[in-house]
């Protein structure tokens, strides 16, 4: 008997003591605090991942406010005479047309953004301004020498060497085990002799001491922004007139993207160069711009000044998050 109620004792002194220590671990209860619904709904891309608006809900978006973007209109936004001109162009790739009768007008040493939901066909425009699709229908032209110069089925060799256009690819489009000078040397390819390709070469680290100080170092070791800055070079040392600029802010930190944006700033305003450019950053893209266009499946939806759409409050809900 002595040792069963020894047993249940135990039990009970067990139990009483696991009980205790229950009550004092126990976390006290939240309290439900509501949510308040649509308060934080940001515009494309922004937000957490209960707020980004889908791609397809932005084009639908963009499609219901959609202007009558007329060539009247696009001729306004231009100072002077279009340098660079696009009419009723029809354009894609093999058979599949991405866009549809676009037009687009950029002055000289003005600056273009081009912004949108993916697959609007920003890079499209690029893309065909430079020779890398396929056109259907339409004209591209260039002002050279007073005359407006038909450049639509030039192939891209002919684009930048006789037409005085570069393409700026996205990131990543160096040769990472070439040296910093041999990525410049490749620009100038196109170039008669190679002692051209060098001369232009040295201007460029005269123009740009970063990189002369990285001259010998392979392409691969440069920091992100390095990068950038040497594939905006090596389009320069063949002296375009007109740069296109796909994404230049893409992969970057922010004191980078600063930079890279300050150096378009002085190719435009110090070097007289015209800028088309694809950014997905919209606030930063329209910032730096004259002209920005809202695109939605190939073909422009809105178009302005850049800092008239910045103050847009469906652009800048849909763009720029707010």
């Amino acid at each position: 008997m002595a040792a069963k109620n020894t047993t249940k004792t135990t039990r009970k002194t067990t139990a009483r003591k696991t009980s205790k220590t229950k009550t004092k671990r126990a976390a006290p209860k939240a309290k439900a605090v509501p949510r308040k619904r649509g308060k934080n709904v940001r515009g494309y891309g922004a937000g957490g991942v209960d707020t980004v608006i889908s791609v397809e809900e932005v084009t639908r978006q963009v499609e219901a406010i959609a202007q009558d973007v007329s060539v009247k209109k696009l001729d306004a936004l231009v100072k002077g005479e279009p340098f660079l001109q696009i009419d009723d162009l029809r354009a894609g790739y093999g058979k599949m047309q991405i866009l549809h009768n676009l037009n687009l007008r950029v002055g000289r040493k003005q600056s273009l953004c081009l912004i949108g939901p993916n697959g609007a066909g920003k890079s499209t425009i690029l893309h065909a301004i430079f020779g890398f699709n396929d056109i259907f229908d339409g004209q591209i032209t260039v002002k050279a020498n007073g005359d407006r110069r038909d450049i639509t089925r030039l192939t891209p060799n002919q684009k930048l060497s006789q037409a005085g256009i570069a393409y700026i690819l996205q990131d990543k489009s160096v040769f990472p085990n070439m040296t910093v000078e041999e990525n410049l040397w490749m620009g100038g390819f196109l170039m008669d002799k190679p002692v051209e390709s060098k001369r232009a070469t040295e201007r460029v680290f005269d123009k740009y001491p970063r990189l002369a100080a990285r001259r010998k170092h392979q392409a691969k070791v440069l920091s992100g922004g390095e990068r950038r800055l040497l594939e905006i070079s090596r389009a320069l040392v063949m002296e375009p007139e007109i740069l296109l600029v796909d994404e230049p802010s893409i992969g970057l930190e922010p004191r980078f993207i600063d930079m890279v944006f300050e150096i378009l700033h002085d190719l435009q305003h110090g070097e007289g160069k015209t800028i088309v450019m694809v950014e997905q950053n919209a606030k930063k893209g329209l910032e730096f711009a004259d002209i920005g266009y809202v695109l939605v499946s190939g073909v422009v939806a809105i178009a302005g000044e850049g800092d008239k759409l910045l103050k847009n409050p469906e652009v800048g809900r849909l763009f720029l998050g707010g």
